[in-house]
């Protein structure tokens, strides 16, 4: 440690510390622009200037190295002239707009300027002006107030990990500059806003629509990525203005991904639902509340009394809250029934009856870091996890390897040390390369549920090098992301992915896909649930139909599906494995009952809806999240319930009620969560990845055992459509990343099929076709097609990696 002095008080810091990080320590606040404590150090605003004894000159507080018995002056008579002069210069060529400019009242620089600007400019040239720069839909530019800090270059390179924006010009005629042509893409762009000190860079969707001292701060808790971020929603007359990150070093630091910051706009979105409607004689009317409650609680009597219990199906999304999948569950379960799902997307269950608990990350977020070797298996990481991406981009910059097997190669935006893009029904077979290459490392035997299984496969240069990078590196971890769980052998891929961890001695961890991933099993929002071992559906008690049994997905030969469903935050043509198949079951239902804030414009065209109530987002109820890391998060509502829509909770308290079910009598959704975590905020006995002695099925040498012939779709959801919410955000999909989709194909299949780049043909899943431009990818395996789900225009389509068929149009 190096001790010396600032302003007369003694200071340690750590060796190749500096003067600011003693005067942050100390509390003593040095004025600054282009220093912040998560970026690399610039030094290039020199407003930090301070007296250092025996120096011939003033030093910058953030650059200078701290030197043992050193003595600084943060406001001496020299220290205080230096800043002052500095100031003069930064204001020099700044506009005097700060009446019309969307910084004022949180500006660094207008902040700055009472404490150490002039009464009057003596500066009488004439001042530069600099154009305003198209960024994109969600950065607005009024580059004239720029001073050059470049806190948003460094960002881009240093966070982001691609550079996006730079410096060019020299003295007066510097600027900021994106690439030409070009504009911000990022999905964490939207922090160069809080890093801008002055209004060079301000929100585009927030410009000019309030003032900052107008807006009331609340705590929130995003519902859209299993980080579980945390947020400050402001808000004016009772509507959400603006998003800003809640600093939490053990979960998202001080960055939001752009999904959690401009995703608000879907919650003011034309297409909230605010009145309970019902469809009579096939015509929507709106009714009051009661009306609406009995005609459900009528109808789901008349279908358990026609067909059985187990005929009602309800199936709600993870982005809902602990208590409302908690409720769902206690509702289905109290009339008989234990079809009770949350893994809408997910096809393979056969883990189900081996599982010992809550899927999760297996370590916590703040430790991702601090890895020095990584297996990835199928994730577009940046899109479905962002800030998760970044730590882990932190993580190789410091030494870590990172390891991917996936059917996509996209730019991960940093090294990758081993790959291998292969097609999803190449995935179990390429782990289990992996598995034997661990093996004959550490010489050990495979294990017995997967020797077998085994037996044929031999292990190429590729598996040996990811072994060796997994064995040699610690600590180390393998991660199964979003695309792996929505694979038809995720069972087997989650088994051999969990004995590449035990043989090599890394972590093992699952990706949440949504806020509440590991709330979902813990609320018992699943068919083998075991938190009412004496009821229907208690693990003891029988198991009831998972998703895809309930959605008729399980054998497209049958005409198998429940009678009654209740769908929480789901939009099923969006939402599912299949959305052909769960169209076709829900519509062949005697009364589906929809839970959302939104007007489903599929459930009223598809005719699949009987029932619409309209329920509180996230920002208008109270409730609890569980991340991915086990973290349980509790938010309250910050503004009120729109027109009639009331919390999910509540409704189901209601409905619930009506129905004469036992168990029904809360008051605060405090009480629920008191229900559901009777030992407080300690959910350690809930998390375990394990799978028992689940058996992983067999192996044929260079081929799998399912969607091994024809050609194959790679179906990933893409970052701006995974939740209800996040569709309706009018900005984001303006952007880049929520373009209109292509069927995107290697070079060889092309020239294979005759077809050229932007001729639009026609892709065929069972009933379903749609018609979208080619786009050429070389770096996608031999015979597989990307075409994304979870998208309006491809939602007649079936399985998100089943065969397609492709004809020209």
């Amino acid at each position: 440690m190096i001790n010396f002095e600032i302003d007369g008080k003694p200071v340690s810091v750590p060796k190749n510390g500096t003067v600011m990080d003693g005067a942050n320590q100390l509390g003593i606040y040095i004025p600054h622009f282009c220093y912040h404590k998560k970026l690399s150090i610039a030094a290039n605003c020199r407003m930090c200037l301070v007296q250092v004894e025996k120096a011939p000159k003033p030093l910058p507080a953030c650059a200078t190295p701290a030197m043992e018995g050193m003595k600084v002056f943060t406001h001496s008579g020299q220290a205080v002239t230096a800043q002052k002069g500095v100031m003069e210069f930064l204001l020099i060529n700044h506009p005097l707009d700060c009446p019309i400019c969307d910084q004022g009242g949180e500006c660094q620089l207008q902040d700055l300027a009472v404490g150490y600007g002039a009464s009057s400019s003596r500066y009488t040239e004439a001042k530069r002006v600099v154009a305003n720069k198209n960024l994109g839909p969600l950065i607005s530019t009024d580059m004239t107030r720029c001073i050059h800090c470049t806190r948003c270059v460094r960002f881009g390179q240093e966070i982001a990990g691609i550079m996006e924006l730079g410096m060019a010009g020299r003295g007066e005629h510097a600027e900021i500059l994106a690439f030409v042509g070009k504009t911000v893409d990022s999905e964490l762009s939207g922090n160069v806003i809080d890093l801008c000190p002055v209004g060079a860079l301000v929100s585009k969707p927030f410009r000019y629509s309030a003032r900052t001292w107008e807006l009331s701060r609340r705590k929130s808790i995003s519902p859209h990525c299993g980080l579980g971020s945390n947020l400050i929603v402001q808000i004016k007359q009772n509507r959400v203005m603006r998003v800003l990150p809640r600093e939490n070093e053990e979960i998202n630091e001080c960055w939001l991904s752009d999904k959690d910051r401009f995703s608000y706009e879907g919650l003011n979105s034309e297409e909230r639902l605010t009145r309970p409607m019902i469809k009579q004689g096939g015509v929507w009317q709106e009714c009051d509340w009661q009306t609406a409650l009995e005609f459900v609680a009528n109808g789901l009597k008349d279908v358990k009394e026609k067909y059985g219990a187990e005929s009602i199906g309800a199936l709600g999304s993870a982005h809902s809250t602990l208590e409302e999948l908690y409720l769902l569950q206690k509702l289905a379960r109290g009339l008989g029934s234990a079809s009770v799902d949350h893994r809408v997307r997910q096809s393979d269950f056969r883990a189900d009856s081996q599982m010992q608990g809550a899927p999760w990350l297996g370590m916590p977020i703040a430790e991702i870091s601090q890895l020095k070797s990584l297996l990835v298996i199928g994730s577009t990481l940046r899109k479905d996890h962002p800030l998760l991406a970044h730590r882990i981009r932190h993580a190789v910059k410091h030494g870590a390897q990172l390891n991917v097997i996936n059917p996509i190669d996209d730019d991960l935006l940093t090294k990758v040390r081993n790959r291998a893009i292969v097609a999803p029904d190449k995935m179990v077979s390429m782990l289990a390369e992996v598995l034997k290459a661990v093996a004959e490392l550490k010489g050990v035997e495979i294990p017995d549920d997967a020797k077998n299984a085994l037996s044929t496969v031999s292990a190429s240069d590729t598996a040996h090098a990811m072994a060796a990078s997994l064995n040699d590196n610690k600590p180390a971890a393998v991660f199964i992301g979003n695309l792996a769980q929505h694979h038809p052998r995720y069972a087997d891929i989650c088994k051999l992915a969990q004995h590449i961890a035990q043989i090599s001695d890394a972590r093992f961890g699952v990706l949440g896909e949504a806020a509440n991933s590991v709330g979902a099993y813990i609320a018992d929002a699943i068919p083998f649930g075991n938190r009412n071992a004496d009821t229907a559906g208690g693990r003891h008690g029988g198991q009831g139909a998972n998703a895809s049994q309930m959605l008729g997905m399980d054998d497209p030969a049958s005409e198998t599906g429940c009678k009654a469903y209740i769908l929480l935050n789901l939009e099923p043509e969006l939402d599912s494995y299949n959305p052909q198949r769960a169209v076709k079951a829900l519509a062949a239902a005697d009364l589906v009952v929809m839970m959302s804030a939104y007007k489903s414009h599929a459930a009223i065209q598809e005719n699949y809806a009987d029932v619409l109530l309209p329920i509180a987002p996230f920002t208008e109820t109270s409730g609890t999240f569980i991340s991915t890391e086990g973290r349980v998060q509790s938010f309250n509502g910050v503004v009120a319930p729109l027109g009639e829509t009331r919390p999910a909770w509540k409704v189901l308290r209601v409905l619930g009620n009506i129905l004469q079910l036992d168990g029904f009598d809360y008051e605060t959704s405090e009480q629920v969560r008191a229900d559901v975590l009777p030992a407080g905020n300690d959910v350690s006995a809930w998390l375990n990845n394990s799978l028992g002695s689940l058996a992983v099925s067999p192996i044929e040498a260079g081929k799998e055992n399912k969607g091994s012939e024809g050609l194959q779709r790679i179906g990933e959801v893409p970052i701006y459509q995974a939740d209800l919410i996040v569709r309706r955000a009018e900005s984001l999909q303006r952007t880049r990343d929520a373009a209109a989709p292509l069927a995107w194909m290697p070079g060889s299949l092309m020239m294979q099929l005759g077809l050229r780049t932007d001729e639009v043909i026609r892709l065929k899943q069972g009933e379903g076709e749609v018609r979208m431009p080619v786009a050429q990818d070389d770096s996608l395996p031999a015979n597989c097609i990307r075409v994304v789900s979870a998208h309006p225009s491809t939602a007649a389509l079936g399985g998100m990696f089943d065969q397609i068929t492709v004809e020209k149009s």
